[in-house]
């Protein structure tokens, strides 16, 4: 028995001795100051006291798709396993071939290629999640790694049940910054006010993430769309909330057709500015002038190119049944179209589907214009783009690195072009207050913020002018 077990054994039979809870496993609310001990030069190290006690939990954490970063769905009527593993999205591009850069968020620890071991226990990042010091950061380009600055033995010793930051750390600054890729999640959210949102409110309901993403044995329910189209996990406001909570009997019969988050999320970015619109199409110009927007965002990086940015911004509306469909790696694509990388399914009328509000990110990428299908560039790293500007290479370094376009005999053909694309985001988080949810006119009237013909109706259909309501 290691000395770290008998220690365990041994505060087991004195709880036991003076009447109080046994300590189950060494859980994360217990003070492991006497529990675990360095020094630690690696996170794999730390990883391996963890598991002298929590074997169990490194096991239940390697079947999430935190840890696989793919999730066996139907997408388009084929099971697939997806995820942000191979993805393609309008952002960064790809996770494959940028792997440091991108695998800096994996709950992991040395991400840097196809060939890493998600079998090996030892790399489960148990810190992320369950550090209280504040203290405790990953390598921006580090694979998934802690930062050198990181007191390794101050953090293990002093973990516990996640907060809004440790989630964050991640969720808030997704898509390479704050704000950047989700629209409701930022780091304004990780001690937010009554009016950025109503339940995470810090001097009012103070909800922790798992409040409503409640884990059972490390998996955390809730499937993004943009990465997980097909995903099942899902949950709403009915798990809290009664399916007719409203005094007005007219409120009730629009949640029908109306998600809860439609009316209560009349605006996202509320504080900080999230990305909208990214071009890569005029990324490597040296174009002179500061080229920042009125928040003080870049609206031009010559290894990025132009991008928009909003705050404060009313969300785009669509209907959603809970499915969603995707663009896969190899599909072929059309350059003169609009490619929906991931998109809401659902009509007027049909079962199950419900107006919701969304953030629609829409871009401008690479892609292969003899084979007409989207490229994963490599951008980070030896040979990217970001380093060299030269968009052939980071063509084919990326594409020679994906294993999806190797089963499909894809190769780059030596010709590309750019083309745009759209993804969409279901918005959940930033409740407004009561007082603040959208009235009447809002949405309908003159001046109403939905499209209703988009939404499949001939007109608004309370509008008496109209001879067909619907």
């Amino acid at each position: 028995m290691s000395i770290h077990s008998r220690k365990w054994l041994l505060a087991t039979l004195v709880a036991a001795f003076i009447c109080l809870p046994a300590l189950p496993g060494l859980a994360a609310e217990t003070d492991h100051t006497g529990f675990v001990e360095g020094p630690f030069t690696t996170g794999p190290e730390v990883t391996k006291q963890c598991l002298e006690c929590h074997e169990d939990a490194a096991t239940d954490v390697m079947k999430t798709s935190h840890w696989t970063w793919a999730l066996e769905q139907k997408v388009d009527g084929k099971t697939v396993a997806r995820g942000k593993k191979n993805a393609i999205n309008n952002f960064c591009i790809s996770v494959t071939g940028n792997w440091p850069r991108c695998t800096s968020c994996h709950a992991g620890y040395g991400w840097t290629d196809n060939d890493f071991d998600f079998n090996d226990k030892t790399k489960v990042d148990c810190l992320v999640c369950h550090d209280t010091t504040g203290t405790y950061v990953k390598e921006p380009t580090g694979a998934g790694n802690p930062a050198k600055s990181v007191d390794l033995l101050r953090v293990a010793q002093n973990v516990g049940k996640p907060v809004r930051d440790n989630c964050g750390a991640c969720h808030f600054f997704g898509g390479g910054g704050d704000a950047v890729k989700h629209g409701d999640l930022d780091s304004s959210m990780a001690y937010p006010d009554r009016t950025v949102d109503v339940h995470m409110d810090a001097e009012g309901n103070d909800f922790q993430c798992q409040a409503c993403h409640e884990p059972e044995n490390h998996l955390i329910p809730g499937n993004s769309l943009g990465v997980s189209p097909g995903g099942e996990n899902h949950f709403g406001c009915e798990k809290c909330h009664d399916a007719s909570p409203h005094k007005q009997s007219r409120l009730n019969t629009h949640a029908a057709a109306v998600a809860c988050q439609t009316c209560h999320i009349p605006a996202y970015a509320k504080e900080i500015p999230t990305k909208l619109e990214w071009d890569w199409s005029t990324a490597g110009q040296n174009l002179e002038g500061e080229h920042k927007d009125e928040y003080g965002k870049h609206t031009y990086m010559k290894k990025k190119g132009h991008f928009k940015w909003g705050k404060n911004v009313t969300p785009e509306y669509a209907w959603y049944n809970g499915s969603a469909g995707a663009y896969l790696p190899g599909d072929k694509m059309d350059p003169d179209q609009v490619t929906k990388l991931s998109y809401p399914l659902g009509s007027k009328g049909e079962k199950n589907a419900k107006i919701y509000p969304f953030k629609v990110h829409r871009g401008k990428q690479i892609y292969d214009s003899k084979n007409n299908v989207f490229i994963t560039a490599k951008v980070f790293g030896k040979g990217g783009y970001w380093k060299t500007f030269d968009w052939d290479q980071a063509a084919k370094l990326g594409m020679e690195s994906n294993p999806i376009m190797k089963e499909k005999g894809i190769s780059y053909s030596g010709s590309y072009g750019f083309a745009a694309t759209e993804m969409y985001w279901r918005l959940n988080h930033m409740v407004a207050p009561e007082e603040q949810a959208l009235g009447c006119l809002d949405c309908h009237g003159d001046n109403g913020r939905l499209d209703w013909k988009a939404l499949g109706y001939k007109a608004d259909p309370m509008d008496d002018r109209s001879p067909a309501k619907n």
